[in-house]
């Protein structure tokens, strides 16, 4: 018998502190730096982002959306036999103890499977959900919890309005189960580690010191053409594999970053703008989270339904980029 992948429960949380771009502008006006409700929207299509308060880790969003998550698949918490937790800001500094490992224990799973973290920045859910899809088609797991989290807050520089201004905290989950239907339907991964200068974390570590940049680094208009270039390759090569035309698409769930590059790779898709799930206005870009807070919100307020297949794609630093086609 074959086995496949399917997701059966999604889940989803976003800090309560809600930061629109009237009061982000503000503070940066504190700071002697000016900018606008009207500059932000017109270059990034975000209105508003969350931002984690001063005790909330990316562990602790991560076990919010994981209880939604497994509330929605009808499990509890020993039943899943993997954790999957895709992060650029973990808990701890080196990622050790991994974020997903104190997911493990805040979660209150006994059972010793395994968890481990993935990153590959905005990538990283895409890279997850296809980690947790080999395990599953392997026979090495049968319930996975994967989740998306971040807390992009803690490292932006906010005397640099290109960057700040763009991104949010929020986590975003689902649970991945052995299935005789097919759920997972193509899986495509790409990096080029090329163009890691053009989109990078803050420090490095160096005999005990940390050296180099404190905060986020990002060249806009390189990460932009790069972006709107592989997004639509990756979506295309994952439908090849698939056998399915771009028509077969119901929802397209980009990663959110930025309107105009959502809206681009749509339209190079030939998909109506209509059948894009969009977040980023009031999310931000959230990094790994933004694909499963948009996929779970688009599955809570009743779009997306069984039966329908979704493409989910993102591009991020490292640079890394991937696709996953699915059927709900």
């Amino acid at each position: 018998m074959t086995v496949y992948s399917k997701i059966i429960g999604t889940g989803s949380y976003l800090p309560a502190q809600r930061v629109t771009n009237d009061e982000l502008a503000a503070r940066l006006a504190a700071r002697g730096i000016e900018t606008s409700d009207e500059w932000i929207l017109s270059r990034s299509g975000i209105s508003a982002r969350h931002f984690a308060a001063a005790d909330e880790n990316a562990s602790d969003l991560a076990v919010k959306a994981g209880r939604q998550a497994l509330d929605a698949a009808g499990l509890v918490p020993d039943d899943i036999d993997l954790i999957i937790v895709a992060t650029s800001t973990p808990d701890f500094y080196g990622n050790f103890p991994s974020t997903a490992c104190i997911v493990q224990n805040k979660l209150g799973i006994r059972n010793n499977g395994a968890a481990f973290d993935v990153a590959a920045v905005c990538s990283g859910f895409v890279y997850a959900m296809s980690t947790a899809d080999a395990f599953i088609k392997a026979g090495n797991a049968k319930k996975v919890l994967v989740i998306g989290t971040e807390v992009f807050s803690r490292i932006l520089d906010f005397n640099d309005r290109t960057t700040c201004v763009l991104f949010g905290d929020g986590a975003g989950a689902v649970v991945m189960a052995a299935s005789e239907e097919p759920g997972v339907l193509a899986v495509k991964l790409h990096a080029d580690g090329s163009h890691g200068h053009i989109l990078c974390g803050p420090t490095n570590p160096s005999n005990a010191a940390i050296e180099g940049e404190k905060f986020l680094y990002m060249d806009g208009p390189a990460v932009f053409k790069l972006a709107v270039t592989v997004l639509e390759k990756v979506a295309n090569e994952a439908l090849d594999q698939a056998q399915l035309p771009s028509s077969a698409i119901d929802w397209l769930i980009p990663h959110q970053a930025n309107l105009r590059i959502m809206n681009g790779t749509a339209k190079k898709l030939g998909l109506p703008l209509e059948k894009m799930v969009v977040t980023v206005n009031e999310h931000g870009n959230t990094s790994a989270a933004s694909i499963p807070l948009a996929l779970d919100q688009a599955v809570r307020d009743g779009r997306i339904q069984p039966g329908h297949t979704i493409m989910m794609e993102g591009v991020g630093g490292g640079f890394t980029w991937g696709a996953v086609l699915a059927r709900m």
